[in-house]
């Protein structure tokens, strides 16, 4: 196979360029398109050979896609039309669900309608860089698709995979199956039962469950694989006001967990909801800290709290999280916030040279 040449849009920091890199497959990207002038900085700084258009892609004629005679689209357009974090306030009125629920189908029901009318052969996925072993949960849709006469290694189907098909065999066996959520039967009544028991932290039974079932999944790696060797604790650990204001809200991991959440563009700025933080000091249980915490004074709270050490996960690390090669930095003036922004806006380098791999062989 020759060098595909391929076009790169809303390229941001270079994520689809790397897992391409990865892949091992022969390629060239001859161009990559983003309008975010602090994305397209970090992008020049680690590919300053490939041409970038910092253009809106409305703006570039067909005339031009034409002129680059590219074999292959990489693109990741920005997913906040078609999410619900504007309408936090609304989704409680019921009747806004059938709205909300147009919403969520139309760009997909829009997007395969064509990709069919066009004849083309592709699939769909929902998948989480866990499947590939990395202890980062960042569940997201991709859809690979090839021009006809194009066909994959795998048996295609219509449904929306849960996760890497395998290749197509004789055997029924090796075809994608939809995993199950949970065993039937007694646990499931357990949980059922136990689902609204709240513990010592802010979360459920069954949370606590989730974590510890995630925690002793051996396939997935430790997240002290993916510190840095050393770091400036003091500067990422979480101030006072913070930690007694959000306190029992954060996701707490340890080096030693197989877990964390997906980290947000506001991770590092807000707490709720952005990103897991790291528990630094081994010698203190979670449990003992958080044991009893609502009984005690602002000061008594705080210094049960600092017994902790939590800090941020520096962005180096969250890079490295989301599969980013250590060849890839940040030009000096890029500040720390923007560093955790544009990640935040970015996917898992890993997940898609997968991708990529199944998209060409």
């Amino acid at each position: 196979m020759g060098s595909l040449r391929v076009l790169e849009l809303y390229s941001g920091i270079g994520g689809m360029h790397y897992a391409l890199k990865e892949s091992g497959v022969p390629a060239q990207v001859v161009a990559a398109v983003d309008i975010n002038t602090t994305a397209n900085q970090i992008y020049r700084h680690n590919f300053p050979d490939t041409p970038l258009w910092p253009k809106t892609i409305e703006g570039i004629t067909l005339d031009d896609f034409n002129k680059l005679s590219f074999d292959m689209i990489l693109m990741s357009p920005p997913c906040q039309p078609f999410t619900r974090i504007g309408l936090q306030g609304d989704i409680a009125d019921p009747r806004t669900k059938s709205f909300l629920y147009i919403l969520d189908l139309l760009p997909r029901e829009c997007l395969v309608k064509t990709l069919k009318d066009c004849g083309y052969t592709f699939q769909e996925i929902m998948v989480s860089p866990t499947s590939v072993g990395i202890p980062n949960s960042r569940l997201r849709y991709f859809l690979i698709a090839k021009a006809s006469p194009g066909s994959f290694s795998f048996q295609t189907s219509s449904e929306i995979l849960d996760g890497f098909p395998r290749p197509a065999e004789n055997n029924a066996s090796d075809l994608p199956t939809v995993s199950e959520p949970f065993c039937p039967g007694t646990r499931q009544q357990e949980e059922n039962a136990e689902e609204s028991r709240v513990l010592y932290k802010l979360e459920t039974t069954k949370d606590a469950r989730r974590k510890s079932d995630q925690n002793s999944d051996l396939s997935v790696q430790q997240i002290q694989g993916f510190l840095e060797p050393r770091t400036e604790a003091a500067r990422y650990l979480l101030p006072p006001k913070v930690l007694l204001r959000y306190g029992v809200l954060m996701d707490i991991v340890r080096p030693t967990c197989r877990r964390s959440v997906c980290f947000t563009k506001g991770y590092g700025h807000y707490v709720e909801g952005t990103g897991s933080v790291l528990q630094s000091c081994m010698e203190t249980e979670l449990e003992s800290v958080f044991k009893g915490l609502d009984q005690q004074s602002e000061e008594e709270k705080l210094q049960q709290l600092l017994k902790l050490k939590l800090r941020y996960f520096t962005p180096r690390e969250i890079a490295n999280l989301m599969g980013f090669p250590q060849s890839f930095a940040f030009p000096e003036q890029i500040s720390t916030k923007q560093q955790y922004r544009v990640l935040g806006n970015s996917l898992n380098v890993v997940v898609v040279t997968r991708l990529i791999q199944l998209l060409v062989s």
